[in-house]
């Protein structure tokens, strides 16, 4: 898991200092949860996808899916959201 959300956060862009304040943990958590020495919680899961922008890897996580297939099912359901709302305008 450690390894995923290390993945999450490279993929933002942020360090673990800017994600550490965004998701109101410490630096050090940040790091035992990267490395495996802690485990993540739900809600602390959930907020670090949404502050990384990850909602696609995780819902590979919950739906235990390869990472590559959520993203691109991700996606295409955004295309479809977007021509769905372009069509209602």
């Amino acid at each position: 898991m450690g390894a995923v959300l290390k993945r999450m956060r490279r993929r933002s862009g942020l360090s673990q200092e800017a994600l550490a304040e965004k998701i109101h943990m410490s630096r050090s958590n940040i790091s035992k949860l990267e490395s495996g020495k802690l485990d993540v919680r739900g809600k602390d899961l959930i907020r670090w996808a949404q502050e990384t922008s990850s909602q696609d890897i995780l819902v590979a996580l919950v739906c235990n899916v390869d990472i590559a297939t959520a993203t691109d099912m991700f996606m295409q359901v955004t295309r479809i959201a977007g021509t769905i709302l372009i069509g209602w305008f």
